[in-house]
């Protein structure tokens, strides 16, 4: 694929819904010129047959090798038990065509319905010499057989691994045999896919070194979005060797930029490990009452100043009102800048601070679809705080939006649907007062580009209808509209990446 059109011409497209077409002009990238009728000699040329233009949408928190490799694992996500799952495995064993010895993954298991806690004897009986390992469906914690803990170089362990004990296996899952051409094969489809739903960029909070693996990845071609890079703290002092900041393009074709130091200050709700100021409710067997500190204040504070000093801004995993706390205590004593990922659980007297200090609320509203059930349970008295949009947008917190893929699908227009209408079954929405409008949702997607203007990029989207029509009546009704958005085609800098 060539690395963009120079001079491409979006013909006949429309600004606004019921306005007349007009042309976009993208040269090296960005919008050059904006009017009817425009000159068309030299140009690539687009006909938009009148379609509504709008910024191209970005997935502001994303895994995307996790999310690729989706296709190469195990479904394990519907499972109520864990014999569901072993037998699951032993059957995949049984009729899969596979190698002595080769790895065997899953994907999405939840203890939260669970009446106990698996055991890797259990795995045993029906992994044989096939190294196991299931990871959980909000990527918090892994269940591993023994013979994926001595592939792994690592102790054997009775039973599950949540948090700071999962983590450094999660980060060296690439290191278990797999054809590269697979992994290059998932990764151009998950991209095909992304680029379909009219997606142009992402922010990949992947474990993996995307500093020097996105870079050989455009080299190779797969270039269909914009890719923002992370770095964990454990790679936080090679970065800052490199003389590397948030911003600076890192490949060739332009189309990858380093992005924040990710720090993951606490767990999750579906693990029960999410860090909060009261006890989780249910049963105190299966977990910490309170989840779990990751990264305690007096850290996360030292790792934002380090980062701050150094170019880079954060990105803040904070999940329970107590890791939102002590999030934004951190920020503020380090004078680093960034998001807050998650915010799943806030203190409504914080936010007018985090937007004193700008931070962003990076959010994944398709989780509250997941999650619906298991909040009710385990955190059935503070309901109306969870995934509270409207009260971030009152204190004038930006919102970007995102998936969190592969914890759900990356599919910007499903989270849109689940901001507006807080329910995806016949039930009514959860906290509805939380609800944003469609408009807010649109441009919480777009990466802060909120209009299509001269200097602008040339990462645009086209469509045939318009996704906050005024004429449908109702969350429900606006959702379903917002879930059955399709683009007719897709532009990055110019380029089309994608079209129907």
């Amino acid at each position: 694929m060539p690395s963009q059109d120079p001079h491409a011409l979006l013909a006949g497209v429309r600004l606004r819904p019921g306005t007349d077409p007009v042309d976009v002009r993208v040269r090296d990238g960005k919008i050059a010129e904006i009017g009817a009728h425009l000159r068309r000699s030299g140009a690539l040329v687009h006909d938009g047959g009148g379609a509504l233009v709008i910024p191209g949408l970005w997935d502001a928190h994303v895994h995307f090798g996790q999310w690729a490799a989706t296709t190469r694992r195990v479904d394990v996500s519907d499972t109520a038990a864990p014999e569901e799952v072993t037998a699951r495995i032993a059957r995949h064993i049984a009729e899969t065509d596979l190698e002595p010895g080769a790895v065997v993954q899953g994907f999405g298991w939840r203890i939260t319905d669970w009446d106990r806690l698996p055991t890797t004897a259990e795995l045993d009986d029906v992994a044989g010499d096939h190294p196991v390992v299931l990871i959980s469906g909000d990527c918090h914690a892994g269940w591993l057989s023994s013979a994926a803990f001595r592939a792994l170089g690592r102790p054997h362990r009775p039973g599950p691994l949540d948090e700071d004990d999962w983590f450094p296996i999660y980060t060296h899952l690439t290191d278990l045999p797999e054809d590269p051409r697979d992994v290059h094969g998932s990764i151009d489809a998950a991209m095909r896919d992304a680029a379909a739903k009219g997606v142009v960029g992402i922010v990949d909070m992947e474990f993996e070194s995307g500093r020097t693996a996105w870079p050989w990845r455009t080299a190779a071609g797969l270039d269909r979005l914009h890719v923002r890079t992370c770095t964990y703290p454990e790679g936080l002092e090679d970065v800052i060797a490199a003389r590397v900041r948030s911003g600076d393009v890192l490949d060739e074709a332009g189309m990858v930029t380093m992005g924040p130091l990710k720090i993951i200050s606490d767990g999750s709700l579906n693990t029960r490990t999410a860090w909060c100021c009261d006890p989780f409710l249910g049963d105190v067997s299966l977990g910490d009452p309170r989840g779990k500190q990751n990264v305690d204040r007096e850290e996360l504070t030292e790792l934002l100043a380090r980062a701050h000093a150094h170019g880079l801004v954060g990105a803040v995993h904070a999940i329970g009102d107590a890791a939102l706390l002590d999030a934004v205590a951190a920020f503020a004593a380090s004078g680093a800048r960034g998001s807050i990922e998650h915010a799943q659980l806030v203190r409504r007297e914080v936010l007018p601070r985090m937007a004193e200090l700008g931070l962003v609320a990076s959010v994944q509203p398709a989780h509250l679809l997941d999650d619906r059930d298991s909040t009710e349970d385990l955190w059935p008295d503070r309901l109306e705080r969870c995934f509270a949009l409207r009260w971030m947008v009152q204190a004038g917190v930006p919102l970007r939006l995102g998936s969190d893929a592969p914890v759900a699908p990356l599919d910007p227009w499903l989270a849109m649907a689940a901001a507006v209408h807080r329910s995806a079954d016949e039930r009514e929405p959860w906290a509805p007062e939380q609800a944003l409008t469609p408009q807010e949702a649109l441009a919480a997607s777009t990466d802060g580009i909120t209009s299509i203007e001269v200097g602008g990029p040339g990462d645009l989207v086209l469509l045939d209808d318009d996704p906050a029509r005024e004429d449908l009546h109702g969350t429900a009704e606006q959702a379903a509209h917002l879930r059955r958005m399709r683009p007719l085609a897709t532009f990055v800098r110019g380029r089309i990446t994608h079209s129907r």
